[in-house]
């Protein structure tokens, strides 16, 4: 059984939980509604369904059994590359001649009348 629930924590959601999660699916906590009166060692939870990529799919609010929640570890962040910016990055942007595959070309001339 998971105590101390908090917002963030990454929850597996399955049967064990309720019958009616017959799919398992990983679930981001926002918050346990306390505050909603339920049968001794049952739970409201308010989240999010997450995806394979540990993305968000739907904003969900769940009665579970405690005795049923599974904690996951946390995933290490997969960050994207983030560009390096600076004086060596900016002087080298400076100086690159432009790609004349990608300069537009210019607009046909009309002929002038006489």
């Amino acid at each position: 059984m998971v105590t101390g629930l908090k917002a963030g924590d990454l929850l597996h959601i399955d049967r064990a939980a309720s019958i009616q999660f017959a799919i398992p699916f990983r679930f981001r906590l926002i918050k346990v509604l306390a505050d909603r009166i339920t049968y001794d060692g049952w739970v409201w939870l308010e989240g999010y369904q997450l995806d394979s990529r540990g993305e968000a799919l739907a904003r969900r609010e769940l009665f579970v059994q405690k005795e049923g929640l599974r904690l996951l570890a946390e995933p290490p962040p997969q960050g994207r590359p983030v560009p390096v910016r600076g004086r060596a990055n900016q002087a080298t942007h400076r100086h690159r001649q432009p790609d004349p595959a990608r300069t537009p070309s210019p607009a046909p001339r009309r002929p002038t009348p006489p």
